[in-house]
């Protein structure tokens, strides 16, 4: 395709649908951007404990691990956020950054964030590498009540980075 503002360039056609994607964000009746920083949209589907999709985009829960549909707890988990918000109004503040096919977000429903409501009924765990703590005290208290830490380890992903030590010793010295 070939665009003229000044000069004639080639737009590439990962760029053209980008921007098609993004007008027909705009023109979907409940889905769209109520500002810069926010995605406000009718949750179309819940695909697990911690993404949901708000129309076509699929949205990961920051901070929050929910278990696996096939993991202990985890169709419990995603029964329990598609009750929740299914078919509803959420709004969700994006990091800015994505996992896999997912944009990465803080999501609210009426004003309350529904990761920190999965994490304290014990159906998710904070994820502090990403979370930054922000759920630690919720987390807390729900597994002193339910089962959480015990059926769903910590994902290795979720905790931090330990960089490894550069060796003293010269190449070739090791066995």
């Amino acid at each position: 395709m070939i665009l003229s503002n000044g000069s004639e360039r080639l737009v590439s056609r990962r760029r053209l649908l980008a921007v098609l994607g993004l007008l027909l964000l705009s023109a979907s009746p409940g889905t769209g951007r109520a500002g810069a920083d926010l995605l406000r949209g009718e949750v179309t589907r819940v695909r697990d404990g911690d993404t949901i999709e708000i129309g076509e985009i699929a949205v990961r829960l920051q901070g929050v691990a929910a278990p696996e549909l096939r993991q202990p707890l985890g169709r419990e988990a995603g029964e329990a956020m598609r009750r929740l918000v299914q078919g509803r109004v959420v709004e969700c503040r994006p990091d800015g950054s994505r996992s896999y096919d997912r944009i990465v977000a803080v999501c609210f429903l009426d004003g309350r964030d529904i990761g920190a409501w999965l994490i304290g009924r014990g159906l998710a765990r904070d994820c502090p590498r990403y979370s930054k703590g922000r759920y630690r005290a919720i987390e807390a208290a729900a597994a002193a009540r339910t089962a959480i830490a015990a059926l769903y380890p910590l994902p290795r992903y979720c905790k931090a980075r330990v960089r490894r030590l550069v060796s003293d010793e010269p190449a070739g010295t090791r066995g």
